[in-house]
């Protein structure tokens, strides 16, 4: 909202923003002048006189911060950094530009995860829900579709508890809400990062440029705006290629090899690190139109248009040296400590080749009386206009593999999503009376569609058609999702305020189809129906005028995804194995939440737990016959997981000017059957403080914001798992410094060992959180870790 963003209303919300939470899609609008905020049981909302996101408001846990605030205290570089220090949310960000495992995980759902999160931008869908996770192709939020200059502020709601959002809502509902310009605007912004690293005998420094430029203005009942963005850097190297030294044997021929990295794997047995694997070098290309005409003062149409290229190699290094020589060995059988070892093969210095051209659609009509009734109808589109992964092959070695040689080409054109939503809000006795009833209708459909060639001559020019080419493989199908939904915000008394809703959702999957070349594997899968039922209920008192209390309880159905019945997919050196039989996984997650105004701090306490049936769980393992590591997906039978977060902001505390804020989840998961042995993962918790000094002492009270007591409500500063970060800021106001330090430690074990004799990924982040329960993985030469 321009409103909030002009007049710095609320940038850390003093209470659980759910303002832009419910009802969701619109493509961005501009803001007139705001009223001031309405706080009540535990609850704020915001009175705006454009068109936004219908209201309804859920007195459970969440959290906001606006582009004030962003700007101030996380300096972000892309979309995904503006949920760095949330409670208990990490986005899987390796390195700057990472496109294809920047994956969202929450209090009980890890990175391994995607589909149990939902982002949205102006309630455009970021997630990717053809797939779940990062096996295979991976399937992270399209954060690349909008920038931070976009970003007017960011709300996220904790756990399954509204109606109008699907089973994916399970851990996490994430809602951008862009901005529109009010007059005319012009912006330019350049990065540049620098990060050594240092890791087994890889030692070098890698370095990332990013630019951006943006105009906008507002004409009569007319607005505009104009965003072009590109990203050009390099990542450390994500993988490393190993040899289990249990495989070792006699020498009977082999080259003496020198440069190999002795080791332990996840399973504590002894490796050889002999390489590194997918050092991407990427460039994105970003641009972002946005559109939108005022019919009547209450009633707005928007168009948005979002175009995203990236053009990615990813490379290989061999550690290992000729002993005699010193030439590099990428080929062969080798010696290692006298043992001799598999040869070296493509497989084990995999390069890869990406082209992809996204575009996004989406278009809305909205209105925003604030009276007795407001509806919305909006629409989306995500295409795959060009999605090719290029990769050699196992006979394709370095370094003449560089310039050619076999290997496969993965064209996923055609992939893509849409969605529909109608939508309606009724007040019969205004925005305040005893019912607000939010009710509406979805639709989403996903398509998914690759097919592998393999080619005989040169991996990275030729077509499927080329001589000598040949099916390897050919995925596809489609699922569907109808919904209703309804949702009352009923005020029975005072102090009161309660939440009921249902959500009715009819899936379907039909047109799998799962072709491998190798072993003349040629399956047609029968189509599938499916429906289910999910209430919602939360409850709010107030316990005392600086003290409210809250209960929130929700079952959600995380749907199948089309990649996880039908998505079998192959590379050199990986492979994905789907599942058509697999069952949706069903949670009921409940909390509770005690939230107490100190006067200058806000604390609060939630308690929650989350039971989850069939949960959807991805393994990987690896084949050393192949050299390849193997993905499945399964059903597990019941995850448990119950924790404590809390959270306690302060503004000028001790001094004035001093803002105080941090948080700290303490969550543990257990899986009672289908998992042998060691079945209970052991406690993660996470923790984060954030202390901002401004010179020149307090601000003031920000037009709008919600009082106790005559003070200024405190801000809520977010938090999540990061590294320690200094930071420095000015503003027309005054200087400020801050500082953020936050740690997460992670379950290391769980029911069933993960990878075996695989390795590391050399990531900022190396753990990887399963459906419930924390694994530390440790992934096989992959091209997409």
């Amino acid at each position: 909202m321009q409103a909030i963003r002009s007049t710095r209303t609320i940038p850390f919300a003093p209470r659980p923003l759910v303002a832009a939470l419910l009802t969701l899609p619109a493509a961005a609008v501009q803001a007139a002048d705001a009223a001031p905020a309405v706080k009540d049981l535990g609850v704020i909302t915001i009175q705006s006189g454009r068109p936004s996101s219908l209201l309804t408001t859920i007195p459970t846990t969440t959290e906001s911060i606006d582009a004030e605030a962003i700007a101030e205290r996380v300096n972000a570089t892309d979309s995904e950094d503006a949920l760095k220090y949330f409670p208990s949310l990490l986005v899987r960000k390796r390195y700057a530009g990472d496109y294809n495992h920047a994956i969202l995980s929450s209090r009980a759902s890890g990175t391994g995860n995607s589909a149990r999160s939902a982002v949205y931008a102006d309630g455009i869908l970021l997630s990717n829900f053809l797939g779940n996770g990062t096996g295979g192709l991976g399937f992270p939020p399209r954060w690349g579709m909008f920038t931070p200059e976009e970003i007017e502020r960011v709300d996220v709601m904790y756990g399954p508890f509204s109606a109008a959002y699907p089973g994916n809502s399970v851990g996490a509902v994430v809602d951008y809400l862009t901005r529109m310009p009010t007059g005319f605007e012009a912006h330019a912004r350049i990065g540049y990062a620098s990060q050594p690293f240092n890791l087994y005998a890889t030692h070098a420094t890698y370095h990332t440029w990013q630019a951006s430029a943006s105009l906008g203005n507002r004409q009569g009942d007319w607005s505009w705006w104009l965003h072009v963005d590109r990203t050009d850097g390099d990542s450390q190297p994500l993988t490393f290629a190993t040899r289990a030294a249990s495989t070792g044997a006699a020498p009977t021929s082999g080259t003496a090899a020198s440069g190999a990295v002795a080791d332990r794997n996840t399973a504590g047995a002894p490796v050889y690190v002999i390489g590194s694997g997918t050092q991407y070098h990427t460039r994105q290309d970003h641009l972002k139109a946005k559109v939108a005409y005022d019919i009547t003062p209450t009633l707005r149409a928007s168009y948005l248009l979002g175009v995203w290229q990236n053009d990615s190699r990813g490379r290989s290094a061999s550690y290992l040296t000729n002993a005699a020589t010193g030439q590099t060995l990428t080929s062969g059988p080798v010696v290692i400590d006298g043992r001799q070892y598999a040869a070296l093969t493509g497989s084990d210095f995999a390069l890869t080749n990406e082209s992809l051209t996204h575009f996004m659609h989406g278009l809305s009509l909205k209105s925003n009386t604030q009276g007795t009734f407001d509806w919305e109808a909006a629409a989306s589109l995500y295409d795959y206009d060009k999605d090719d992964k290029r990769q050699n092959g196992t006979a394709a070695v370095l370094p003449a593999a560089l310039t050619g040689g076999p290997g496969t080409l993965a064209d996923g054109s055609g992939t893509g999503w849409a969605n529909l939503r109608l939508a309606g809000t009724w007040r019969p006795q205004g925005p305040r009376g005893t019912h607000v009833v939010d009710f509406g209708y979805q639709f989403d459909r996903y398509r998914l569609r690759y097919l592998t060639s393999n080619l005989a001559s040169d991996w990275t020019r030729d077509a499927p058609g080329a001589p000598g080419s040949s099916l390897a493989s050919q995925v596809g199908g489609r699922t569907q999702r109808q919904s209703l939904y309804g949702q009352d915000s009923w005020r029975f008394a005072p102090d009161w305020l309660a939440v009921l809703g249902l959500r009715s959702e009819t899936w379907t999957a039909r047109d799998g189809v799962t072709r491998i070349a190798a072993g003349g594997y040629d399956q047609t899968w029968a189509p599938r129906r499916s429906h289910y039922l999910s209430p919602k209920a939360a409850l709010s008192y107030r316990w005392a005028e600086d003290t409210v209390l809250k209960a929130s309880l929700g079952r959600a159905v995380r749907m199948l995804t089309v990649f996880e019945l039908y998505g079998a997919t192959s590379t050199t050196n990986s492979r994905y194995i789907n599942d058509p039989n697999l069952r949706p996984e069903r949670s009921w997650t409940g909390e509770l939440s005690i939230e107490k105004d100190l006067g200058s701090a806000l604390w609060r306490v939630t308690a929650f737990r989350e039971t989850t049936r069939d949960a959807l769980f991805s393994q990987s393992i690896l084949d050393t016959a192949a050299n390849a590591t193997v993905t499945r997906v399964q059903n597990v039978g019941r995850i448990e997981t119950w924790g404590l977060e809390t959270s306690l902001t302060g503004e000028n505390v001790l001094l004035q000017g001093l803002d105080l804020s941090g948080s700290l989840t303490y969550a543990e998961s257990v899986i009672p059957r289908r998992m042998p042995a060691t079945s209970a993962c052991p406690a993660t918790p996470s923790a984060n403080a954030s202390p901002t000094y401004r010179a020149g002492g307090p601000r003031s009270k920000p037009a709008g914001a919600s009082t106790t007591a005559g003070r200024p409500a405190p801000r809520r500063a977010t938090a999540a798992a990061s590294s320690v970060r200094w930071t420095t800021a000015t503003s027309t106001a005054s200087p400020t410094w801050a500082s953020r330090a936050s740690s997460r430690w992670t379950c290391g074990r769980a029911g069933r060992s993960t990878t075996s004799g695989a390795w590391p990924s050399a990531s900022t982040t190396s753990t990887t959180t399963g459906t419930g329960t924390s694994i530390r993985t440790r992934s096989a030469p992959t091209t997409r870790n």
